[in-house]
């Protein structure tokens, strides 16, 4: 059975992507967008990158890789306020302690089941459902993953005439459900029609 909408957002938006990012740099970056906004999220994770990463060069174009989780543990909590990370520089240094310190292997959930990644990643503190779809969908090969921010729940709810008080957890299984092994895939373009259809974004050619 072909969804007509995700039909006509993989027409308008051909070139959409998944990236297969980098797992702590995506978990922490989902972190940080607590709350927060496009812009604010960047310069807060360039601001990181510029502090505690190692610089690149390629050119003319001199770059720095994402900070480790271990240069972050180290930096600790108020060092992170400083930075812009806010109320969530708790959360941040909490996550980078646990990876750097082995106690969650971040490659290791790649191909295990959801219901153990959703656990490993919610039992950080200040990482819930969402953050934790986002890290699986973006870095961690879980194509099923299905984010229901706001953009997505009002989707669901005006093109699919699912009640506004849908559980998050009922809204990811009627993804599920609907869009099977490759609902994150959806989620991509339900996202990007609807964003698009009520506040356009420039795209680059």
């Amino acid at each position: 059975v072909v969804d007509q909408r995700v039909a006509d957002g993989i027409t308008a938006y051909p070139g959409l992507r998944l990236l297969r990012q980098d797992p702590w740099e995506t978990l922490a970056a989902f972190i940080l967008s607590s709350t927060s906004n496009i812009p604010r999220i960047s310069k807060t994770v360039e601001l990181l990158a510029g502090t505690f990463g190692d610089p690149v060069q390629l050119a003319d174009i001199r770059r720095h890789t994402f900070a480790t989780p271990a240069a972050l543990a180290d930096a600790g909590e108020l060092r992170l306020r400083e930075l812009g990370c806010g109320f969530r520089a708790p959360y941040l240094a909490g996550a980078a302690r646990a990876v750097a310190s082995g106690e969650l292997q971040l490659d290791d959930l790649r191909g295990a089941p959801y219901a153990d990644v959703m656990s490993q990643l919610t039992a950080l503190h200040g990482v819930g459902e969402k953050i934790a779809d986002c890290a699986m969908l973006f870095s961690l090969d879980r194509l099923d993953a299905f984010p229901a921010d706001r953009w997505v729940r009002k989707v669901l709810m005006d093109w699919y005439d699912l009640s506004p008080r849908i559980t998050y957890d009922g809204a990811r299984q009627w993804a599920r459900n609907r869009f099977g092994d490759h609902a994150g895939y959806a989620n991509q373009y339900l996202f990007w029609n609807a964003r698009q259809s009520i506040r356009p974004m420039r795209i680059s050619q």
